[in-house]
């Protein structure tokens, strides 16, 4: 748990270790050039022998003002996901069991903010109920960009159910269905110290939600911007993931570059173990310093 001026913010773990080769993650990439940061990457971000960045999948668990928000829904449970064995068909994880030991039952969050749509951010919105899909947080706004939602609803329309691991068919629509979804605009409030701000390249509409802390700054929960420590070091290395590569490198430096000049504490959907980080600023280039 971390706490941030009077707002708790907690993560909610769902998947860790989640391996990745370098080779999917960061294409053409050699994460051996980096291996004069091993003191800070290896063994928890890294793993130099196996050539493999290691993630974390969790959700932020944000409270203050009275609100309850959940950012980013992690893989979720019995989710058909074939093309990935960690992801697919998962069972008793324990996900709600820890949002539980957070202090937290699902029908107490208030608003769900979905950074992005990908398959890993978004399965949690769901939850298999007497064969179909439900709601997992039945009193809660899910919030969702319009630019990020109209990209998928096309993806959707022209081929229903199988792109996005299927993530649209069975964690996005039903919430459609249930009348919870708000199509928001960037520098939509969804409290007066909440606001959502534009990250994009990873994906079309990617958000990020940014935090006004008073006198103890502000804080950006920033999704798939920043998918490793490994990327304030060679922010140029966008994800193979990455919708617009170049945008998504883009858009990392500029948030880098304001996060060492405001000291923004940064909160990445995948850093393990510390929260987020506050980035620092070199003669070489950024380093993170976790939090």
């Amino acid at each position: 748990m971390l706490t941030f001026g009077d707002a708790r913010i907690d993560k909610i773990v769902d998947l860790d270790p989640f391996v990745l080769p370098a080779s999917l993650i960061f294409p053409g990439r050699r994460l051996k050039e980096l291996a004069g940061e091993d003191a800070l990457l290896s063994p928890h971000h890294v793993d130099f022998a196996a050539d493999a960045v290691i993630l974390s999948l969790h959700s932020f668990l944000l409270r203050l003002d009275g609100k309850t928000v959940l950012v980013d829904t992690c893989v979720g449970e019995c989710k058909p996901r074939p093309r990935r064995t960690d992801w697919h068909d998962r069972r008793a994880t324990g996900y709600l069991d820890r949002l539980a030991a957070a202090g937290v039952r699902p029908e107490d969050v208030d608003v769900v903010m979905c950074t992005h749509l990908h398959a890993d951010h978004v399965g949690w919105n769901t939850r298999l109920q007497d064969g179909r899909w439900v709601p997992t947080f039945p009193n809660a706004r899910y919030v969702m960009g319009r630019d990020e939602l109209a990209h998928w609803e096309r993806e959707e329309a022209a081929n229903p159910g199988g792109h996005n691991h299927g993530a649209f068919a069975d964690s996005v629509l039903p919430v459609f269905a249930s009348g919870q979804v708000e199509r928001v605009e960037d520098g939509f409030a969804l409290t007066p110290r909440l606001s959502v701000v534009p990250l994009r390249g990873h994906s079309p509409g990617h958000a990020g939600l940014e935090l006004d802390g008073g006198r103890h700054g502000r804080a950006v929960f920033c999704g798939d911007a920043i998918h490793s420590p490994v990327q304030v070091f060679r922010p140029d290395w966008s994800s193979g993931f990455c919708h617009d590569p170049d945008r998504a490198a883009a858009t990392r430096r500029a948030l880098l570059e304001r996060a060492a000049d405001e000291d923004l504490l940064l909160l990445p959907a995948h850093t393990r173990l510390a929260h987020g980080f506050r980035v620092r600023a070199g003669a070489t280039g950024f380093r993170p310093a976790m939090v």
